[in-house]
């Protein structure tokens, strides 16, 4: 059986792969762009059979260059939230899915694509309809722009797709491999790194109706998204757009304390609760910073109904565990 994955070397793709290669399946085309060369660290202790530059995979899929090819995990695209070149996060996000989705459907090969819960920016419920879809920034506009041309090309559903077509729309995914992301990168990840440097992790104070440390997310586990695309790899017969969190939001101070007591768990330091831990100065709260005012989303809880409904009842990790694991991983690598 033989896979493609793109944005192969980062995050969330090479998950993936990883999650692929514990199946016992290699002949995987990994792609990718390393003009950043350091990313090439998430794929060296992985299995695949090809790795091709992205600028030639797309054409080259088109043309049928790689012969059959059961399905393509599409999790290239720029990521980055604070992007403000639209012309480019367009091109990227939108119009290479375009012509990816129509190579697939012509070749009948499956397709599991990457949205995101930026599709809903400003809204307040977050269920997988247009009327909840509010996006605050392109980069939620150019991922919404594609699901919203997956429904007029397949139906509201994707119930007129020739083969498979999954749409994800990612929370918060934290976990393994996302060091090359920079700013980009989870508050776990970021936190774990000024625990280390500074002895105290820092968040934003109080904004948007929130107290400090009390904005909301729906943070997921990297382990827990890996293993929902895989459920649907599993599942060929299962389309639409699917929300992919815990549907549970927590506080950012539940990430802060948890990385916290995990790493002062480590030097043999007990738990402490969190007033204890902001008046020992181990968390601080600082001011929210103005370019972030009215491009933020406070509060996200993904809807998962519509994931139910398709038969994947997967158990999804809290942040008190999949926190937990991760600064482990991290405090090992």
């Amino acid at each position: 059986m033989k896979v493609a994955v793109t944005g192969a070397a980062g995050f969330i793709g090479a998950n993936l792969i990883k999650g692929l290669n514990a199946r016992g399946i290699d002949d995987i085309i990994a792609v990718d762009d390393l003009t950043h060369g350091d990313k090439f660290r998430n794929l060296a202790d992985l299995q695949i059979a090809d790795y091709v530059d992205a600028d030639d995979f797309y054409d080259l899929f088109a043309e049928g260059a790689f012969g059959q090819l059961e399905a393509v995990f599409h999790e290239g695209a720029c990521s980055d939230t604070m992007e403000p070149d639209g012309k480019y996060m367009m091109d990227n996000n939108y119009t290479v899915s375009c012509e990816l989705f129509h190579a697939c459907q012509d070749q009948g090969t499956r397709l599991l694509y990457a949205s995101s819960a930026a599709t809903y920016g400003g809204s307040a419920t977050f269920r997988e309809a247009p009327e909840f879809e509010r996006p605050l920034n392109v980069y939620g506009y150019s991922k919404l722009l594609f699901d919203q041309r997956m429904r007029r090309e397949l139906g509201s559903r994707f119930e007129n797709a020739a083969t498979q077509v999954a749409g994800f729309r990612y929370f918060n995914v934290y976990g393994p491999r996302e060091q090359h992301k920079g700013r980009m990168a989870s508050v776990a990840f970021h936190q774990f790194n000024q625990f280390q440097a500074e002895g105290k992790v820092k968040l934003f104070g109080d904004y948007g109706g929130y107290g400090a440390g009390g904005q909301m997310r729906d943070f997921v586990f990297i382990d827990d998204v890996v293993a929902v695309n895989l459920w649907f790899f599993d599942h060929p017969e299962k389309s639409g757009i699917f929300n992919l969190g815990t549907g549970k939001a927590q506080p950012f101070n539940d990430v802060a304390l948890t990385v916290v007591n995990t790493l002062r768990q480590r030097q043999q330091a007990p738990a402490l609760g969190l007033a204890d831990a902001v008046s020992q100065g181990l968390i601080e709260y600082i001011g929210f910073p103005p370019a972030l005012v009215g491009k933020y989303q406070s509060y996200t809880q993904a809807d998962l109904s519509a994931l139910r409904a398709a038969g994947c009842h997967h158990v999804f990790a809290d942040v008190q565990s999949g926190v937990a694991q991760y600064m482990d991983w991290l405090a090992q690598d």
